[in-house]
């Protein structure tokens, strides 16, 4: 549905201007959103659509309101919340390709190691269910060790053969993987909308991730079935498994390969054959693997599963400190004074996804043996996992650690700055006012930590080696109760709390998450705080992983350029107006616009994280050249309002502080940001009991400064034409 103002409702002169409003990552309602206790609904569909007041009114500026709701595009029903949940390594996999340095050398190596490492991460999922599937369920309770009822019978597969069970049961993997393609699958686009944009890399990325997860499977089963003496059969189908892994590892590591035009139509073909091959390859692996007769190899696990699980694991560390150095390097080369610097977040961000993803699927093995019984008496799980389970403790610890200190080191620092800030503001202060004054200056200091941030993420870069060392020592046949018993002499065993602690920590973890993607999409205040965390993560297209959750970034942007096109054509002009994440979209869909779109828009931003945190966190495509080319393409009729007390959104160029040298009058740029002080006063005004409040990120559309800023916005649409 859409009226979009027909011509015979169109109002001359003052009434011509529509002001429209998208919000940010919390999610408000359109009612909220235009200050309005009813709306209407004019396009779009039930998970983002443009919605206006119920009645024609317009605001004392003589523009039309109209608000664009996102809020449901990355998270519209609880399944899809959930599957956020599961793919959670998987989506900050993809976040941290696009943090990329802007250097085109140390990009593209950034690029190929964080696919390299979304690979990786495929690759130990299979390898995780296979640990239940075929090592504790086929192995170990139909086998060779009994475990708990009704586990020790499992569909029945108690009377087979080795090989059959383990053709049957690897049937689970095969599940999992699609379960995988279909959680990562775009929902159904809305009716009536051709804007949906395809992600030209995920159909390329999808065909290697599933060759190499189906490839990995058979790897396992083939390992175990030559351990007890090998066919050429055998032989071959290992050899061709190897060959498949090899291909889908260099065609992700080629840099530019799936990128350049020149070479994707033959990547594609290569991708599609592959993924055809590791089908066939999988068929005649299970009926290899069913139909051999042959004693197999007396071993209390599954043969060679517990070394393909540690070179799995250290491949993924391998690549983590390779990718950290890569990041480390280039940051060691430039911007060493930027308080927040640029090209950090890919190391960062991999690091958690490394981290959750090897925690997940150690812990499933973990807490599975346990719950059948699998492993008494034999040692407990494959030493990989142990070494994981206790990496994953370590880590949070020392990340908790560090953000401790650097909260308590920067402390003085943070509050010296925020009383100068706010002794500027507010240079008398009464008596009754000193108290609010200091929770004001609390504010600015707490709002002032995101600038410390860069030195968290360098340390927390350098814990990559902590993982890496982990998965060293499991490859000198190392447990982790022996390491503190050679090292310290203490008693075998005292790690073993550490591991009790992960364990449950992982745990926790992952029950967290689910009841947050379920209260995330129930309850309002729970999805403002805990669902930003999704609608962050989805705003990038899949780049690196292709089973991450879709984006909603590639529907919205486009959806809001086409809506601003159709205004356009309606009406004089459109003032855009975004707050926080909804800057980012805007200022995407302005670089879509075409030439004669452009003159008829005006751009208003206010706490926006543009500059603060996007350009530092994704240099390589919001950096300072794409933010002036999207002041240039609406001719600078651009106003951006920040507070020192928002610790998200900022300055975009030029900060304007008292006492700050004056700006360049040549350059448009710095007449862009318009510093709020917050709170207006620290007195209450007449009539009021307290004064008035601190604002922080808060939208604040119905502001003073929001109108003024609205008002001198819609009088350059007005006089430009």
């Amino acid at each position: 549905m859409d009226d979009g103002s027909p011509p015979h409702r169109e109002r001359p002169g003052r009434h011509d201007i529509v002001e429209l409003r998208v919000h940010g990552v919390s999610g408000a309602r359109p009612e909220r959103v235009l200050g309005r206790p009813h709306v209407r609904q004019v396009a779009g569909d039930h998970s983002g659509g443009f919605h206006r007041p119920d009645a024609d009114e317009t605001e004392p500026d003589g523009v039309t309101l109209e608000a664009y709701r996102w809020g449901d595009l990355p998270s519209g029903t609880v399944v899809r919340t959930l599957s956020m949940v599961f793919l959670l390594p998987f989506m900050l996999s993809n976040v941290a390709v696009w943090m990329r340095p802007t250097g085109r050398r140390s990009g593209a190596a950034v690029t190929v190691l964080c696919r390299l490492l979304a690979l990786n991460l495929t690759v130990l999922y299979v390898v995780s269910i296979a640990g239940v599937a075929l090592d504790l369920l086929a192995w170990r309770c139909l086998g060779v060790a009994r475990c708990r009822a009704p586990f020790d019978a499992v569909a029945g597969l108690d009377g087979f053969q080795v090989g059959p069970r383990l053709a049957v049961l690897a049937l689970l993997p095969i599940a999992a993987v699609a379960f995988l393609r279909l959680l990562g699958t775009r929902r159904p686009r809305p009716a009536g909308n051709p804007l949906w944009a395809v992600e030209p890399l995920v159909g390329r990325l999808r065909a290697i991730h599933v060759a190499a997860a189906l490839a990995t499977l058979n790897l396992i089963l083939l390992v175990a079935r030559s351990a007890g003496g090998g066919t050429v059969s055998a032989t071959m189908l290992l050899t061709l498994n190897v060959a498949v892994l090899l291909v889908c590892a260099g065609l992700l590591a080629v840099p530019g390969l799936l990128d350049r035009a020149a070479t994707r139509r033959i990547v594609t073909r290569t991708a599609s054959t592959v993924g055809a091959v590791a089908v066939g390859l999988s068929v005649a692996t299970l009926v290899t693997v069913a139909l051999d007769e042959r004693a197999w190899a007396s071993s209390v696990g599954l043969p060679g599963y517990d070394g393909i699980a540690s070179w799995a694991l250290l491949g993924q560390m391998s690549l983590l400190a390779a990718l950290s150095g890569q990041v480390l390097w280039h940051h060691g080369r430039g911007e060493r004074r930027e308080a927040l610097p640029r090209g950090l977040g890919a190391a960062v961000v991999a690091a958690f996804a490394v981290g959750l993803g090897g925690a997940f699927s150690a812990n499933l093995v973990y807490q599975s043996g346990h719950l059948l019984g699998g492993y008494r008496g034999d040692g407990g799980p494959p030493l990989a996992y142990q070494w994981s389970i206790l990496a994953f403790f370590l880590h949070v610890t020392a990340g908790v650690v560090l953000c401790g200190a650097l909260t308590l080191l920067s402390r003085r620092r943070r509050w010296r700055a925020a009383a100068a800030i706010t002794a500027r503001d507010f240079p008398t202060v009464t008596p009754e006012s000193a108290g609010w004054l200091r929770r004001v200056t609390k504010a600015v200091a707490r709002a002032r930590f995101a600038e410390w941030l860069g030195l968290l993420a360098v340390a927390y870069a350098a814990l990559a080696a902590l993982g890496l060392a982990t998965s060293l020592l499991r490859l000198f046949e190392l447990a982790p109760d022996e390491l503190p018993w050679r090292l310290l002499g203490l008693p075998v065993g005292a790690v073993g709390m550490g591991l009790a602690a992960g364990s449950y920590l992982i745990s926790a973890v992952v029950l967290a998450l689910l009841l947050g993607g379920v209260f995330a999409y129930r309850t309002a205040w729970f999805r403002r705080h805990v669902g930003i965390l999704w609608d962050l993560g989805t705003f990038w297209p899949r780049a690196a992983h292709p089973f991450a959750p879709p984006s909603y970034a590639d529907r919205a942007v486009p959806e809001l350029a086409d809506r601003i096109i159709h205004l356009t054509e309606r009406h004089r002009g459109v003032l855009l107006c975004g707050h926080s994440h909804g800057s980012v979209l805007l200022a995407l869909a302005v670089l879509r616009l075409p030439p004669r779109v452009r003159q008829r828009v005006a751009l208003l931003t206010y706490g926006s994280p543009l500059d603060r945190l996007y350009a530092r966190l994704f240099p390589a495509h919001l950096n300072e050249k794409v933010l002036r080319e999207v002041g240039e393409r609406v001719e600078w009729r651009w106003l951006n309002l920040w507070r020192e007390t928002d610790p998200v959104g900022g300055w975009i160029f030029a900060a304007h502080r008292p006492g700050d040298p004056p700006s360049d009058p040549a350059d448009p740029a710095c007449r862009v940001d318009r510093r709020l002080r917050d709170p207006r006063d620290l007195l209450p005004a007449p009539g009021e009991r307290r004064p008035p409040p601190v604002r922080g990120h808060h939208p604040g559309e119905s502001d003073p400064e929001f109108r003024a800023a609205v008002s001198e916005l819609v009088g350059r649409l007005r006089g430009s034409d």
